[in-house]
């Protein structure tokens, strides 16, 4: 017997999160850490808003909903206002009540260069890393850094010459664009999209695309990012890149590891002046010799570190996927850094939900 459709006269609104929270739900194992990271940085929140005027959307909310972004693989910040409308785990993980109307989109980018003025992002991430080191989930000897090409908010058509006074005249939109046999280089050329991409291919036998690169430092034991930077795509910069995050987030005598494309002898003996081991892969084929010799390559931790190394490609399989940076969202560099920040949060935080126990 076919059943009626009846209509829905009113909504329940005396819920509980058991009611649209599943109990084994990573995001309930998220939650805390959020809140408790969020809670020990609101003082840097209070340098972010003036005494007087209107009250504006709290900064919590605003992390909050960018880590929900990256967790869910939220197209956009449109959408996920939109979402935010119906979407019961929603509202419950930003503490707002069942029948809360949800912000509207543009707070995202009216917020944003407060977020940049006082780097909390990072400064955020740096609480989760904080609280990983403070369960026991990191190492404090072992590292390994990499760095990926992110593609940017730019089709290859807006890469003109750069003392060309505007676009060719014609097509609209997506106008014909004919670049064979020019020789395009960063250096003549500029993105009227994203003026800071650059055209950089990371590999041989790849296309070359407009984008950045971002760079990873993680611990060897899980594989949770230590330190994120996002840089200009060039030949120099994951190097440059990796000792900034190692001056920056490891102390001590450690290890860190690396492929082959860190193989230099200048690489190298700055990781040494910083009292770090450099377990990086051997590149034999440039110039005829490594940088990398038998007193380091000797020892069982070079071996143990060229095979941990790898996880990092995890992190970046992550962010590119779920995480939605594929092909990045905003333009510049520092939106796109502070994206990549949340990011990594995300993910640190998938990673610790998985690996603390679920409750009985």
């Amino acid at each position: 017997m076919r059943g009626d459709a009846e209509r829905q006269a009113d909504i329940m609104l005396a819920l509980t999160p058991d009611d649209f929270v599943p109990a084994d739900h990573p995001i309930r194992r998220i939650k805390p850490i959020v809140d408790a990271a969020l809670q020990r940085l609101s003082p840097l929140f209070d340098t972010m808003y003036s005494r007087t005027g209107r009250p504006s959307i709290p900064p919590e909310h605003l992390l909050k909903a960018s880590l929900l972004i990256a967790l869910f693989s939220v197209r956009s910040e449109r959408q996920f206002c939109e979402r935010l409308g119906y979407d019961l785990l929603f509202k419950w993980f930003l503490d707002l009540n069942v029948a809360e109307a949800p912000f509207d989109a543009s707070t995202f980018s009216k917020n944003r260069e407060r977020l940049l003025e006082v780097d909390a992002a990072r400064a955020f991430l740096a609480e989760v890393v904080a609280e990983a080191r403070r369960r026991g989930l990191l190492s404090a000897e072992h590292f390994t850094v990499d760095g990926t090409l992110l593609e940017a908010w730019a089709s290859l058509k807006s890469y003109h010459p750069r003392d060309d006074e505007g676009p060719p005249p014609g097509g609209g939109r997506n106008r014909e664009v004919d670049f064979r046999g020019q020789r395009r280089r960063s250096d003549t050329h500029v993105s009227s999209t994203d003026s800071e991409a650059r055209l950089y291919k990371k590999a041989d036998g790849q296309a070359s695309r407009l984008g950045y690169l971002g760079h990873v430092l993680t611990e060897n034991r899980h594989g949770l990012v230590v330190d994120v930077e996002l840089t200009e795509a060039n030949g120099r910069a994951e190097r440059e890149a990796a000792l900034v995050m190692v001056g920056r987030s490891i102390a001590g005598r450690t290890t860190l590891g690396a492929d082959r494309g860190y193989d230099t002898r200048g690489f190298v003996a700055e990781l040494r002046a910083l009292g770090v081991t450099p377990h990086v892969a051997r590149n034999d084929r440039r110039w005829g010799r490594s940088a990398i010799d038998g007193r380091t390559t000797r020892h069982r931790g070079y071996a143990l570190s060229q095979r941990r190394r790898k996880r990092v490609e995890e992190v970046f399989g992550w962010l590119k996927t779920v995480g939605g940076g594929r092909k990045l969202r905003y333009v510049g560099q520092a939106r796109n850094r502070l994206w990549l920040e949340f990011a990594a949060a995300a993910y640190n935080l998938v990673r610790m939900a998985k690996l603390e126990p679920a409750p009985a």
